[in-house]
C-alpha cells in the first residue's frame, strides 16, 4: 500500500488516503476505538495508579454527535456508550484488566441496568465515577454515576455485572487487595474489605435468576 502511494502524484495519494479512510469509517466505528485506545494510554501515561476499590472519574461532554432526534440532549444509548470509556479508565488505573488477563480470564457484559434521573444537554460537561460495589466468584459488579459539573447533580446511575471467563473473581479480588496491603505496609488505614452487598444489586441479581429461569422455561 505505502509503494502505491508513494508511486502515485500528490492529489491521487491523497484521494487514496480519503477513500480508506472513509470505507474504515464505514466498516468499522473507528471513533470508539480510537477513544478507547486514547483513554487507556492517557491513563497508562499521565494517571496515577488507585485502589481497586477507590472510585475513578471520567471526564467528558455532550457533543452533536451524542443526541437525539429533539437535539438538546444526550442519546439514551450514548450513556452506555460512554460507561465503556469509563470502565476503560477504572480498569486501566486499578490494574484490574491485568491482572485478569494474567490469569487467563476475560471480562464481558453480563448485565447493565440504567436509572434516567435528569437528561443531560447538548454541550454540558459532565463526569463518570467509577467505582466496584460488589463480587462473587463469577461476577464485579460495577456502579457508574453520570455527574453534572457545577451542581453535582447525578443524571443517571447504571450497575453493569462483569462476567469474567475463566477466572475466580473471589481469588483475584483477594490477591489484588493483599498485594495493596503488601505495597503499602506503613498505611495506617484499616484493611480494605469486601464490601456487602448493596441491597439494590441484591434484588437486581435476584431478578436476574428469575429471568434466567423463565428463558430456560421457555417463557
Amino acid at each position: 500500500m505505502l509503494d502505491v502511494l508513494l508511486a502515485c502524484d500528490s492529489y491521487t495519494a491523497a484521494v487514496t488516503v480519503l477513500l480508506v479512510l472513509v470505507l474504515l469509517y464505514w466498516v468499522f466505528e473507528v471513533h470508539y476505538f480510537a477513544r478507547t485506545f486514547w483513554c487507556a494510554a492517557t491513563c497508562r501515561l499521565f494517571k496515577k495508579y488507585v485502589h481497586v476499590l477507590d472510585t475513578t472519574s471520567y471526564s467528558s461532554a455532550c457533543l452533536t454527535t451524542d443526541v437525539d432526534f429533539l437535539l438538546f440532549h444526550m442519546n439514551n444509548s450514548r450513556y452506555l456508550r460512554e460507561v465503556d470509556f469509563a470502565r476503560t479508565e477504572f480498569y486501566t488505573r486499578t490494574g484490574l484488566w491485568r491482572a485478569i488477563r494474567d490469569k487467563g480470564g476475560l471480562p464481558v457484559q453480563g448485565g447493565t441496568t440504567i436509572r434516567y434521573r435528569k437528561f443531560i444537554r447538548t454541550f454540558s460537561m459532565y463526569s463518570i465515577s467509577s467505582r466496584i460495589v460488589y463480587w462473587d466468584k463469577d461476577s464485579v459488579y460495577m456502579e457508574h454515576r453520570f455527574v453534572s459539573r457545577g451542581d453535582d447533580f447525578v443524571n443517571a446511575i447504571v450497575h453493569c455485572r462483569q462476567r469474567v471467563i475463566n477466572c475466580d473473581v473471589e481469588q483475584l479480588m483477594g490477591e489484588l487487595l493483599a498485594k495493596h496491603a503488601k505495597e503499602n505496609p506503613g498505611n495506617q488505614e484499616a484493611p480494605r474489605l469486601k464490601p456487602e452487598c448493596p441491597l439494590e444489586i441484591h434484588h437486581w441479581m435476584q431478578a436476574n435468576l428469575v429471568s434466567s429461569a423463565n428463558l430456560r422455561n421457555g417463557n
